[in-house]
């Protein structure tokens, strides 16, 4: 990088670039993760009827958006630019209120379809995963963001900390479906799309950063 540009830049100090770069090597790995992830849990979720963990699988997409948003954000001439941080903030945003109305359709569809979850032991064991690994990501995610000024790495995080506790939900949801407690299920999906919908406003107005 140009020492010119790094000088330019208050914030560009050695400690700031280098978790620059960590953010970018986070997000990368996220990607690679979200993948496996979301693959497994779209093929537990419709071999088991699951609103939702496919909702769950459908997240992780919608997560590996907002990876891919951080990761464009801290590559290249981006790292300094003073607007690319606002556009990242926002496309993080809009990447939370993709997830919301998907998951509200389907918990209507498969409701009046009469489909009810079942449990699966590849579900499980994915979500399961998920729900160890995704609160470390999100919180080396959230250290960065605080100390890069970065709302959409904020933003990734708290995408992260959905997943993680829509695993959880998944999980309890699953094992009380066994005992007939069906509704349980699709009222997880709903509450995290409330969850969604709420993040994507605070990243719009750029208050992820301080959550």
């Amino acid at each position: 990088m140009p020492e010119q540009l790094v000088h330019a830049h208050p914030a560009a100090s050695a400690d700031w670039l280098r978790d620059a770069r960590l953010a970018r090597r986070l997000s990368v790995i996220t990607l690679g993760w979200l993948a496996v992830e979301s693959s497994l849990g779209l093929a537990a979720g419709f071999s088991s009827h699951s609103v939702a963990l496919i909702g769950w699988g459908l997240s992780a997409l919608v997560e590996a958006g907002a990876s891919l948003v951080v990761l464009w954000r801290f590559t290249g001439s981006r790292v300094l630019s003073p607007s690319a941080e606002g556009t990242a903030r926002r496309a993080v945003a809009v990447s939370f209120w993709l997830l919301a109305p998907y998951l509200v359709v389907h918990v209507a569809h498969d409701l009046e379809a009469g489909h009810r979850a079942v449990p699966s032991v590849l579900g499980i064991v994915v979500t399961a995963v998920s729900l160890a690994g995704m609160p470390v990501l999100a919180a080396a995610k959230r250290r960065l963001a605080r100390r890069l000024g970065s709302g959409a790495t904020a933003g990734e995080a708290v995408q992260n900390l959905i997943c993680a506790g829509m695993a959880a939900g998944v999980l309890v949801g699953l094992w009380l479906n066994t005992l007939g407690w069906w509704w349980v299920d699709p009222a997880v999906a709903v509450a995290l799309a409330v969850v969604a919908g709420r993040e994507g406003w605070r990243a719009w107005r750029g208050h992820a950063c301080c959550h």
